[in-house]
């Protein structure tokens, strides 16, 4: 059994990774266009093309860390060697040097990209990390929750204090506030990393079979038909969480047209989706995982759906009802992950091979792609509505963010719903799974 102290290092890791990740969610496109001056349009293929060069490294990465020998394990080191130079990108990445318009993008382009390479070469090795902490599938729950909580705060520290930081220490200057508040940001960042590389120890470990290349281990895994059910469930997850995130600040200012409320608004998300976290485990022990997933997806799409239809004046009701998609949401949010565990055993329990790095490696590629895809429909609904940045808009566009905010992302929980209903490694299943491979470890 893993102590409270060692998940709550593991989960400090991802405060650390989203500190940056729900930077990138909740801000950089307002800071592309609005801050930087780059048109929304060009953002979303910005988007697009960045986050699919990235999502192809992913399983390089995870192949690079199952590899890995070293004397803190296969997947710890990679958070010690690349915590500062993650903290070092992170600031060149909202730095706003003066150039032309095509300068602009070419820098938005090289540093953004390199943001996300760094991202994840250390953070498939962090996520691979917590599924050797414990051999256990309830206790996998736990890791995770407490991962997301941890991470959750992260997402909690941005949100509420990132404005307030660009205002303050850039005293009317957001090119340099946006700046100074990175600064702070990613060293925080830095220390979260090593804490939880100090505090950590992985557990499980592969079999001492035969070595395979990328090629042969890429051709084992789609052999598992759960983990390609998670990875199909991943990218239209993450396309519509992405776009209705995107989107939330644009909400705030021009369809509830109070600005002035963007940092409580996404502040209170946060807090929503702390809690949907918190909730995870306890939530686990009294129904099927498969089944809670589902019908938290069903939850999350009714109350997308309910924001279409509230009237503009209604702040409060407004505010709630994006507290409960986050809590419904991020509920879902440490399911999802322990089921990627899952998927390992039944991978080992199916061919001999344990493949954590690439399997989580994989899904995370399908995630980045659903990234991918969320931010850059995101731009390209900007433009098509005919948003222009710091001007007065149009009722039509104020319509299409209402409707790309509400009703796209609804629909897109809806298919990952039906999705996961194909999955069949329900709890009776991996606990079955689990006692054969325990047995076969003793022979």
């Amino acid at each position: 059994m893993l102590t409270k102290k060692e998940k709550i290092a593991y989960g400090l890791g991802d405060t650390a990774s989203n500190i940056i990740f729900q930077t990138v969610m909740l801000f950089l496109t307002f800071f592309y266009t609005d801050i930087f001056g780059i048109s929304p349009a060009v953002v979303g293929t910005l988007f697009l093309v960045v986050r699919i060069i990235d999502a192809i490294t992913d399983p390089l990465m995870g192949s690079l860390c199952d590899s890995t020998r070293s004397k803190y394990g296969s997947y710890r080191p990679y958070l010690l060697w690349l915590a500062i130079p993650f903290g070092l990108i992170s600031i060149i990445t909202f730095t706003t040097p003066e150039l032309s318009v095509s300068g602009k993008v070419i820098y938005a382009f090289v540093t953004y990209t390199l943001l996300m390479l760094i991202y994840t070469a250390i953070n498939i090795p962090y996520s691979a990390l917590g599924g050797v902490l414990s051999k256990n599938p309830t206790e996998r729950v736990s890791i995770q929750s407490y991962r997301f909580v941890f991470g959750m705060l992260g997402g909690l520290i941005v949100s509420a204090c990132t404005l307030p930081l660009v205002n303050w220490l850039g005293k009317g200057d957001n090119v340099l506030g946006y700046q100074l508040t990175m600064v702070i940001m990613s060293c925080l960042g830095v220390v979260l990393f090593l804490f939880c590389f100090r505090f950590t120890k992985e557990r499980v470990t592969a079999p001492q079979n035969k070595q395979l290349n990328l090629k042969q281990q890429i051709n084992t895994l789609w052999k598992n038909g759960p983990f390609k059910v998670l990875c199909t469930a991943s990218i239209v997850l993450l396309t519509s969480m992405v776009l209705r995130t995107t989107l939330a600040i644009y909400y705030v200012k021009y369809v509830l047209a109070e600005g002035e409320l963007v940092t409580l608004f996404v502040t209170i998300g946060m807090v929503g989706n702390i809690l949907g976290c918190a909730c995870a485990q306890p939530l686990s022990k009294r129904v099927d995982k498969k089944t809670a997933y589902i019908y938290l997806q069903y939850l999350s799409a009714i109350t997308s759906c309910l924001a279409f239809w509230l009237p503009g004046e209604q702040l409060i009701l407004a505010f709630v009802i994006y507290f409960l998609w986050c809590f419904f949401t991020q509920m879902a949010t440490p399911l999802l992950w322990a089921k990627m565990a899952d998927t390992i055993d039944y991978g080992q329990w199916q061919n001999g091979y344990r493949l954590t790095g690439l399997v989580y490696a994989s899904v995370v590629f399908f995630i980045k792609l659903g990234l991918a895809f969320g931010g850059a429909i995101a731009g390209w609904l900007l433009a098509y509505y005919g948003y222009q940045a710091n001007t007065p808009i149009s009722e039509v566009t104020r319509s299409g963010i209402l409707t790309s905010f509400t009703i796209f992302p609804a629909i897109g929980s809806i298919f990952v719903a039906l999705i996961m209903k194909k999955y069949i490694l329900d709890n009776q299943t991996v606990q079955q799974i689990t006692a054969e491979l325990t047995i076969k470890s003793r022979t």
